[in-house]
């Protein structure tokens, strides 16, 4: 069979799974109201913002490209945003990269060392697996259950009786989670982590990475962050923020110290190999943090998270009183708990439902844009519409998604009702 032939074929099984990626049509979406993109902020759509950006490109001394790999040229624009970030997000020192997937893949490809060991929430993201892939410890990689402090800590335990090297000091563990997973809206328990590593690597060998990508901008003062809001600053070895998300931009930055930074800079090939991000986008960056640091984020990420807790509250509101079955619309448990409030507030909002495109078909013909998220992206049987939530959604719209979707739910019911009568007529015979 031929290379061609092969690849066909491949893509045909997806075709017949449902499971077959497509770019998105450019113009299909333009009319429809934003539930899908992680615009979190309505930055990308601010006039404000604009005017501001062309206000400083205008200004600034360069625009066009960048030269080259940061080892080659270290631009004045590039080198003043790493100061400005460190300082920023109260870290010893901050390394650019040209994206979140180039930062995660360059620090976990290069830093953990030989005899170490990496251990990462089972929903991390597919950039940390690339990098551990890449690395010197691919036989010391070990996943522990999605925010399971029992499941982390058991195998920690387990993992220092079986390594000598971790109870002496000689090898490092790193443990890699997410503070807001991007598929389920969950945050991980950052603290009880950390506290959990210091009182079992006492010799210090015991480090959290944490990827706040979808974090940025939205959670701690000034939005730096779940790490900031929680006063982690100075016990997590690194800190990933990427600028592509809420911040409108392109590009992340790796705040760590100084040690680690230079290693990355002399290590990791997704940053030496590489021409390095323009002028323009460092620019775009530095006016976003522009913002954040002048409030008007904050403002915005405040009515982000109120717009997340009326969606929830309507929702829920709607399936209990249509006595909606969950099979075909249901929320997470974490976010219908009678505890859950503001801080656990997400603009990421996952709607499980067993017929994910046609739910979503449903809210693009009312004029909805949420997409359906199936396997291979999340675990079989956990389908989903996942909800995007951004400050610039209106109440009417946020209102009329949950009950655009219960429209749907309650219009399956009777075709529902009628295949449970059959199994359990089925059952009895």
């Amino acid at each position: 069979m031929s290379l061609h032939a092969k690849l066909a074929a491949a893509l045909k099984s997806r075709e017949n799974r449902l499971i077959r990626r497509r770019l998105a049509d450019p113009d299909a979406d333009a009319d429809l109201v934003d539930f899908h993109t992680n615009d979190y902020l309505s930055l990308s759509h601010s006039h404000d913002l604009r005017r501001h950006f062309l206000h400083k490109l205008a200004r600034a001394p360069e625009v066009l490209g960048s030269g080259g790999s940061r080892l080659l040229v270290n631009g004045h624009a590039h080198a003043a945003l790493e100061t400005r970030l460190a300082a920023f997000f109260d870290s010893p020192a901050a390394l650019v990269f040209n994206s979140g997937l180039d930062a995660n893949v360059g620090f976990f490809s290069c830093v953990p060392q030989p005899g170490d060991v990496v251990v990462y929430d089972e929903y991390i993201h597919a950039s940390v697996h690339d990098g551990v892939r890449a690395s010197r410890v691919t036989d010391a990689l070990f996943s522990f259950e999605h925010n399971s402090l029992a499941s982390l800590g058991e195998l920690l335990l387990r993992l220092l009786s079986e390594r000598p090297g971790l109870r002496t000091g000689d090898n490092s563990l790193f443990v890699a989670v997410e503070t807001l997973y991007s598929m389920d809206g969950t945050i991980a328990p950052l603290t009880q982590i950390v506290e959990l590593l210091e009182s079992l690597f006492s010799r210090g060998n015991g480090h959290l990475v944490v990827d706040e990508a979808h974090a940025t901008g939205v959670y701690g003062p000034q939005g730096r962050g779940m790490v900031a809001k929680l006063g982690l600053e100075r016990r997590v070895l690194a800190r990933l923020h990427t600028f592509g998300k809420a911040l409108a931009g392109s590009g992340a930055v790796i705040l760590t110290d100084e040690v680690v930074r230079d290693y990355l800079l002399n290590y990791a090939r997704s940053l030496i190999y590489t021409t390095s991000l323009t002028y323009a986008n460092i620019v775009a960056v530095d006016c976003s943090f522009d913002f954040l640091e002048n409030g008007i984020a904050q403002e915005r990420a405040s009515k982000l998270l109120a717009l997340s807790l009326r969606f929830i509250d309507r929702l829920q509101s709607l399936i209990t009183w249509h006595s909606i079955p969950a099979a075909l619309l249901s929320l997470p448990p974490h976010l219908t708990a009678a505890e859950l409030g503001g801080e656990r507030a997400t603009p990421i909002v996952p709607v499980f439902t067993s017929a994910p495109r046609p739910l979503s078909a449903h809210l693009r013909a009312r004029g909805m844009n949420a997409r359906p998220i199936t396997w291979p992206t999340v675990p079989k049987g956990l389908d989903r519409v996942r909800v995007c939530l951004h400050a610039d959604n209106s109440l009417e719209e946020v209102d009329g998604l949950a009950r655009a979707m219960v429209e749907w739910a309650t219009g399956q019911m009777p075709a529902v009702r009628a295949q449970e009568r059959t199994l359990s007529l089925q059952s009895k015979l």
